[in-house]
């Protein structure tokens, strides 16, 4: 699991500077981790952000100033599917899952974000409710930035703008993948090409050994992949025996990606 041990200094404010009359829809949830940001953390926090990396030192400054830290439990819900959308989220420090929720209680992970990743642009840029619900896998913060604020740096940054076209087109590419792997691959193959893929969001350059904190349990991984917990059980052994992955704690270690990658090609 990630570490949390070099926390940012906070300043939270007391209840009588933020009401919940003030908030609405998850930003009432997230009432009481609502934080003042230490500017230097947050600026550090949204250079690592792809959305923000043009943005001049100024402009993270005033961008900081504009937004808020919310801090979640593991296995918190951020927002559901069908809230009306009111800001948008940059993960701080933890991981988020984003899923898509069935009627009978079943979720289908559709994303997987870590420290420097953003979530719940779409509702802000149509005015729709949330299409997905998002979830705090471990202890996680976010910075959040209301709509209308979201909606003014668009239109005041082509920069911005632009950088957020890349990212809607990487995702895009990103869940024509999965739906290929879905309907070609069987579930042993999905298994090992997820894993693959886990690897490459840590290290895009990662070919040998790689190690990947893990803060998912085998049911986050079978609503991966389409299976599930006992098949993924099993699966997982199978790569264990055959000395593609060891697991350790929350570490899973990867001993050859490339290896790993052809064995789910195959």
């Amino acid at each position: 699991m990630r570490s949390l041990s070099a926390q940012p200094r906070m300043r939270c404010r007391t209840r009588d500077t933020l009401t919940p009359s003030a908030l609405t829809g998850e930003s009432v949830r997230a009432y009481e981790g609502a934080c003042v940001l230490d500017h230097s953390v947050a600026i550090d926090l949204l250079r690592r952000c792809a959305l923000f990396a043009h943005a001049s030192d100024d402009g993270l400054r005033a961008l900081a100033g504009q937004m808020r830290r919310r801090r979640y439990r593991r296995n918190e819900v951020i927002f559901h599917q069908g809230d009306i959308g009111d800001s948008f989220h940059v993960v701080a420090a933890g991981a988020v899952k984003i899923v898509l929720p069935s009627a009978e209680g079943d979720e289908a992970i559709i994303a997987s974000l870590k420290p420097g990743d953003f979530f719940g642009e779409l509702a802000l840029l149509d005015s729709s409710p949330r299409s997905t619900t998002a979830t705090a896998i471990e202890v996680t913060e976010t910075l959040t930035l209301p709509r209308e604020h979201f909606l003014h740096l668009l239109q005041d940054d082509p920069e911005l703008v632009r950088a957020l076209l890349r990212a809607l087109a990487e995702e895009l590419r990103r869940l024509t993948g999965h739906v290929e792997e879905l309907h070609f691959l069987d579930l042993a193959g999905r298994l090992s090409m997820r894993l693959v893929r886990l690897a490459r969001d840590a290290n895009p350059d990662a070919t040998g050994r790689c190690e990947l904190d893990w803060p998912f349990t085998q049911s986050d991984l079978a609503a991966m992949i389409g299976g599930t917990r006992q098949s993924v059980n099993k699966l997982l052994s199978g790569l264990v025996e055959d000395g593609l992955i060891s697991i350790e704690r929350d570490t899973l270690v990867i001993n050859d990606v490339l290896q790993l990658e052809r064995h789910g090609s195959r």
